[in-house]
């Protein structure tokens, strides 16, 4: 004779107030929120997962181009205070040593020499001018890339932000808009005269320094 065997049913009855019931329910709507949130659509989808890691992984090399752009910007700008203040340096020295080796009982034929200093002083300045430009065209020409790396950055953080916002509804086949700088509502300047003068301006102060100087030389030889 087989035994039956009774399984009985506990139910058991938990009491909850008022206050637990309310954090029950605002869990509940947090985790409907985070499952609604459009990160956690883009989570779920692999093309927009991969999209989103490519346009961070490129704004994070953006920056870093940037930065190195910006130090270099700085080297650049270093180097050109240096030739500058050897130009200062050289020719107060070289006026220096042609006053002193000087005196009043020069002649003629010295007056008549005075194209070595003057060839001398020409020379040093033709190659110093060329070098600060040099200079300085690499330096707007960096600083002209950081303004196109600026503006690549920007529309790539702009697409970040809406691939955020919308999640999968975002179309995976627009482009990141490149950022175009707002236009000022004032006149600007667009002489190129104007402009090539203030972007040069130091060469432009060595080219009027040397064109003193080199009469100098003739000068203090035969006055």
């Amino acid at each position: 004779m087989s035994e039956m065997k009774e399984v009985h049913n506990h139910v058991v009855e938990i009491q909850i107030d008022g206050d637990q019931q309310k954090q029950i329910i605002s869990a509940l709507n947090a985790i409907t929120a985070i499952q609604d949130h459009p990160l956690m659509e883009i989570s779920e989808s692999p093309g927009h997962l991969l999209l989103l890691k490519l346009l961070q992984r490129e704004e994070h090399l953006s920056g870093r181009r940037i930065a190195l752009k910006e130090t270099k910007l700085d080297t650049l700008r270093r180097e050109v205070f240096q030739l500058c203040l050897f130009f200062v340096t050289f020719h107060g020295l070289f006026l220096t040593i042609l006053f002193t080796s000087l005196n009043n009982d020069v002649g003629v034929s010295v007056c008549n020499k005075w194209w070595i200093p003057f060839m001398a002083s020409l020379s040093f300045c033709i190659v110093l001018v060329f070098l600060v430009q040099v200079k300085l065209f690499r330096y707007w020409k960096v600083y002209g890339d950081i303004l196109k790396e600026k503006s690549d950055n920007r529309g790539l953080t702009r697409c970040i932000q809406e691939l955020r916002m919308k999640g999968v509804s975002f179309d995976l086949s627009k482009e990141p808009g490149n950022g175009k700088r707002m236009k000022s509502s004032s006149v600007e300047i667009k002489w190129k005269p104007i402009t090539w003068c203030s972007k040069y301006f130091v060469t432009i102060c060595l080219v009027l320094a040397s064109g003193l100087v080199l009469p100098l030389c003739k000068f203090m030889i035969c006055a």
